[in-house]
């Protein structure tokens, strides 16, 4: 009875409540530096409050009130488009998000990695601008970008995105927005970032927008001026990459969800190639003579 007459009930939650939130932040932040003004920042609350409630100190609680004070007005000016990501997220309800638990239908695919990388290579040979948002989790709806844009809900393909981006069509201006395996919308209008301004143009700083706001989906960009591909992430814009820096870059951000199925169909090619090889050898006596024959006539052709 003594025992719990001791305990706090409402100290004990308040104190879980505070480790899981600062769990959960600390969970969501990936940067190293911003790492570390959190840990100084919630060490700051954290003295304050141990101060107030168990030591009776009235100026050392009131400077590190206004430490505490005077850091909250920095981060919210040095965090200010991750406060307006948070604000919107939770307004709309999107608690998934926030989480970090990404729905599987929004997850592409390695036959996705091939189609974007062939797509985006196509578009910067002819020096096309493209702009192709890929939603790996963030769940965006049209209150997410400026315009909505025109709704497609098509299946994923090279020939299609092409199109979509040709000059002479109303929607090659705007993005076009990719979950999984299908072109959800295109001519959509982004957000455009502020940092930059006098560097990038406007489907580089839409790039950068979009990702700073949320962190599950990055953007591909091509640019009409010199055929450039950009890959934005987080707010974050590595220029300018090949084609294979791309392929690379999206196999690392969109995972190896194929694999395995991958591997299979890898194991199979090498079953069906030996057995061709056997069939092969088997009759490469018999067939000799023709396929010499046949190679001549294909050199001289060429």
């Amino acid at each position: 009875m003594n025992f719990w007459g001791i305990i706090n009930f409402k100290l004990l939650l308040d104190v879980l409540f505070a480790l899981g939130f600062g769990l959960l932040l600390f969970s969501r932040v990936k940067e190293q530096r911003t790492l570390w003004l959190l840990r100084g920042y919630l060490f700051l609350v954290s003295t304050a409050w141990f101060i107030q409630r168990f030591a009776y100190l009235p100026l050392t609680s009131k400077l590190i009130d206004a430490v505490v004070l005077a850091c909250s007005l920095s981060l919210a000016i040095l965090w200010q488009g991750e406060l307006r990501r948070l604000m919107e997220l939770l307004g709309t309800g999107r608690l998934a998000v926030l989480l970090g638990n990404p729905p599987k239908e929004f997850r592409a695919t390695s036959t996705t990695i091939t189609q974007l990388v062939d797509t985006a290579g196509k578009l910067s040979q002819n020096r096309r601008g493209a702009l192709i948002v890929v939603d790996l989790g963030s769940d965006l709806r049209p209150e997410d970008f400026l315009y909505s844009g025109t709704n497609i809900d098509a299946q994923l393909s090279t020939d299609l995105l092409i199109n979509l981006f040709a000059t002479d069509t109303p929607l090659h201006d705007g993005a076009v927005l990719v979950k999984g395996n299908k072109i959800i919308s295109a001519g959509v209008i982004l957000p455009l970032s502020r940092q930059g301004i006098s560097r990038y143009g406007t489907r580089h700083l839409a790039a950068l927008g979009i990702t700073e706001r949320f962190d599950r989906c990055i953007c591909i960009v091509v640019s009409e001026e010199t055929g450039t591909l950009s890959l934005a992430n987080q707010g974050k814009l590595e220029r300018p990459i090949t084609s294979s820096r791309l392929q690379e870059l999206l196999a690392n951000l969109i995972g190896n969800q194929n694999s395995m199925g991958t591997s299979k169909s890898s194991l199979s090619k090498n079953a069906l190639s030996q057995k061709t090889n056997s069939s092969d050898n088997i009759i490469s006596d018999i067939n000799e003579k023709e396929t010499e024959e046949s190679e001549i006539f294909i050199n001289k052709k060429d």
